[in-house]
């Protein structure tokens, strides 16, 4: 199984932020927090001191995650807009809406606004890669057979 991830250069980024400040401050600030509800007394009955040790809980599961995304990850420099590849923004139009839709074709880590992401292992995804602006695709999803116009295609910004 392949676990790269593909990331823009500011989601890397903002990813690289996040895991230093959850492995650094946001860690001590928990772990003040459930030696402040220990002090309190009885465990078994300490709401501050379970809510402490849920939310750290969440904090170990968010670094472990972030350290893991973050050493497969390719940082993608430049993105073209001639094919729909990972890390582009595609404009399309799917069969029967009168309005485009907007997607960053990419991990769910990045954001951006304007525009949704779409997985290139989706469906849809998995369609669009590699097609250029004009071309019709066929996907297949769980309510049925979907054709989509590739209307355009830029780097996310």
């Amino acid at each position: 199984m392949d676990r790269t991830t593909k990331l823009s250069p500011q989601a890397y980024g903002r990813l690289t932020e996040e895991l230093a400040e959850r492995s650094g401050p946001t860690r001590r600030e928990i772990s003040e927090l459930i030696e402040r509800a220990r002090e309190l007394g009885d465990l078994k009955e300490n709401g501050d001191y379970h809510a402490a040790k849920h939310e750290q809980g969440l904090n170990e599961a968010r670094i472990r995650q972030l350290e893991a995304l973050l050493k497969h990850a390719v940082v993608l420099e430049t993105t073209t807009t001639d094919r729909v590849e990972a890390g582009a923004v595609v404009e399309v139009l799917m069969e029967g809406d009168d309005e485009p839709s907007t997607y960053l074709v990419g991990s769910i880590e990045e954001r951006g606004t304007g525009y949704d992401v779409i997985s290139p292992a989706s469906p849809l995804g998995k369609a669009l890669l590699g097609h250029t602006p004009g071309d019709v695709v066929t996907f297949q999803a769980p309510a049925g057979e979907f054709n989509v116009e590739i209307i355009a295609i830029r780097p996310p910004g």
